[in-house]
């Protein structure tokens, strides 16, 4: 069963190391996405490292394959975004899927990680919740602050009370404990000023 799921998630790494999207860490290039599910992992680990098995797989799958379907051919609206993150959920789930029915997983495993990489039952199944817990953890510690230098304040504050509202109390005290620059702070501060969750 191990070998199982080590073979899966190596698979998973080859895909995403196909990534021609190059991201610098600590002075060294990697695929994007190859890095994104590394760090997905690392901090599903942190909030539980007794995960089950369906979710590990399905944080590992996260963004497998996703510059595949680019973000710019769909329209700039809200409309377009979100048509985008729904079929961007039906791409991994269909990749990942086949994945692991070529390492041997029941059918039962299958659908329950396509249903977390499509985001069904947010805030409803544990397992959805803690997935998007760390899927915002990863965008905070990791491109918020790039981010925060491409848009304007009113933005990134609408940007951190969405993302807020999608974490539990738990990424939520995990969240205000990132090392974050003076400036991504304050942001994230004033955003919190507003919401149900200072």
């Amino acid at each position: 069963m191990a070998d199982r799921f080590e073979q899966a998630i190596r698979l998973i790494d080859e895909a995403n190391a196909a990534d021609p999207n190059q991201e610098v860490h600590d002075g060294k290039s990697y695929p994007k996405e190859l890095l994104y599910g590394q760090r997905m992992t690392e901090w599903l680990d942190r909030l539980d490292p007794k995960s089950s098995e369906s979710l590990r797989l399905a944080a590992r799958a996260q963004h497998i394959r996703r510059w595949e379907i680019p973000r710019d051919t769909y329209s700039k609206d809200r409309q377009g975004y979100r048509a985008w993150r729904t079929d961007l959920g039906k791409f991994h789930a269909q990749t990942a899927a086949a994945i692991l029915t070529e390492v041997g997983y029941d059918e039962q495993t299958i659908a329950r990680v396509q249903s977390l990489l499509r985001k069904e039952r947010l805030k409803i199944n544990p397992d959805c919740q803690l997935l998007e817990d760390v899927i915002c953890l990863v965008f905070l510690e990791n491109h918020f602050e790039e981010f925060s230098q491409q848009h304007d304040e009113e933005k990134l504050l609408n940007i951190v009370r969405r993302t807020w509202k999608k974490m539990s109390d738990r990424g939520h005290k995990a969240a205000l404990q990132l090392p974050l620059s003076e400036s991504a702070r304050s942001v994230i501060e004033k955003a919190l000023k507003h919401t149900e969750h200072p």
